[in-house]
């Protein structure tokens, strides 16, 4: 007599990956919108500069959730392109925005009339974002239909 097994629960909710994408960025602006709060909160200057900028200018409520949400759109199209084109989904999108992440990193760093402790913030808030957007993704292109 042979067992009969039920679809593992992956398998029968295993969603679009476009749509785990958007979730996880809407996860990662709420998280990062927060930590913008709080941050502001505990004392830290909520102004930047662009790169080489004399001046620096507010960090407004809905400026990291719109940060995210540039960066997701993004990650969405490269996510939906991988998983269609490449061997590898999962590794190339892993290692590529791992890559891109750190590339993110020279805004804060070259801000122009911004503190230190704004610029600290706002790289952290990048990893953030990254560390709640790509885990989820590669976990999502690792699973083939």
């Amino acid at each position: 007599m042979t067992a009969v097994t039920a679809p593992s629960a992956a398998a029968r909710t295993l969603r679009p990956v476009w749509l785990v994408s958007v979730l996880a960025g809407i996860a990662a602006a709420v998280a990062t919108e927060l930590y913008g709060l709080a941050a502001g909160a505990a004392g830290v200057p909520m102004a930047a500069g662009s790169i080489g900028a004399s001046t620096a200018g507010s960090i407004g409520a809905g400026l990291f959730a719109f940060g995210v949400a540039v960066s997701v759109f993004w990650g969405t199209i490269l996510a939906v392109l991988l998983h269609r084109y490449a061997r590898g989904p999962a590794r190339t999108y892993l290692w590529t925005t791992i890559a891109l992440t750190a590339v993110s990193f020279a805004g804060p760093a070259f801000a122009g009339a911004t503190a230190t402790s704004t610029k600290l913030m706002l790289t952290g808030a990048h990893v953030l974002a990254a560390v709640i957007v790509i885990p989820v993704v590669t976990r999502r292109l690792a699973v083939r239909r």
